[in-house]
């Protein structure tokens, strides 16, 4: 079946791919994503860091955690080095189940699907907000539910303004999940301006985006055990002593990871 990539509507994750100097994107995204970038000079800069984010968090999880399981959210197009790129190098039997909304995702999936010959990697079409039906699918059930899983949620909770469903998704994403299992987040922080007008600008655009305290942020993390450092902007967590220095103000992202017992 010929997949619809409308192209004439915006959308949050080619947006992304185009400010990241991606190609999979097309004119209604370049123009959202002009309109954005003016309201909001440094998100490029911030995209990046949170990218550097991803890897680190996913080495977290894998290497200081012992997890072997993965469940991404929110995947967004493919960017070296993906989720299972950085996981299957502490361990090649590491899975992984990628799930995004987008079509154009789904067109460009097969590149998320190079897993290693021990491990595996399964794309999942469906949306963060029909959490049941992700949960139920075959990809995610195929994964051993009495082990731990790590999930992330990287870049997308933005987009669930509501409080009380962004929490009934969180509630129902770890409810299954063994002691042991991680929740990593991030999502865009009230506490910086440039942020606060992106926000603005993408729901402008018909893309509803709401930014988060460090108090909310925190609170996503109920009934599980943040680990040191709490929320933080992105990066700030655990950053690696290489990385170049990024100014706070150029970062609009904050997050953390979480630990269920």
């Amino acid at each position: 079946m010929p997949v619809d990539l409308n192209t004439a509507v915006p959308h949050s994750a080619r947006i992304y791919d185009y400010l990241l100097g991606g190609k999979d994107n097309f004119e209604a995204d370049r123009q959202a994503a002009a309109a954005i970038v003016k309201a909001s000079p440094s998100l490029p800069i911030s995209m990046r860091a949170n990218r550097d984010y991803l890897a680190r968090i996913a080495h977290f999880m894998a290497a200081d955690l012992g997890i072997r399981q993965f469940l991404d959210i929110g995947t967004g197009l493919p960017t070296s080095p993906n989720l299972h790129e950085v996981v299957q190098r502490v361990d090649p039997a590491s899975r992984v189940v990628y799930v995004d909304n987008d079509p154009i995702v789904l067109v460009h999936a097969r590149a998320l699907l190079t897993s290693t010959p021990q491990g595996s990697t399964a794309y999942l079409d469906a949306d963060l907000l029909d959490v049941d039906k992700i949960m139920a699918a075959p990809e995610v059930q195929s994964l051993d539910l009495s082990r731990p899983i790590g999930i992330s949620l990287l870049a997308i909770l933005q987009f669930v303004p509501d409080e009380a469903r962004a929490h009934a998704i969180l509630d129902t994403l770890m409810a299954p999940l063994a002691p042991g299992s991680a929740l990593a987040i991030s999502t865009v922080t009230a506490h910086n301006e440039q942020a606060v007008q992106a926000a603005a600008t993408y729901t402008a655009r018909g893309i509803p985006a709401k930014p988060r305290t460090d108090d909310e942020v925190t609170g996503l993390f109920r009934g599980l055990d943040l680990v040191t450092p709490g929320v933080q902007l992105v990066h700030r967590w655990r950053p690696s002593p290489s990385a170049p220095a990024v100014d706070d103000e150029h970062v609009q992202m904050s997050g953390g990871v979480a630990i269920k017992r």
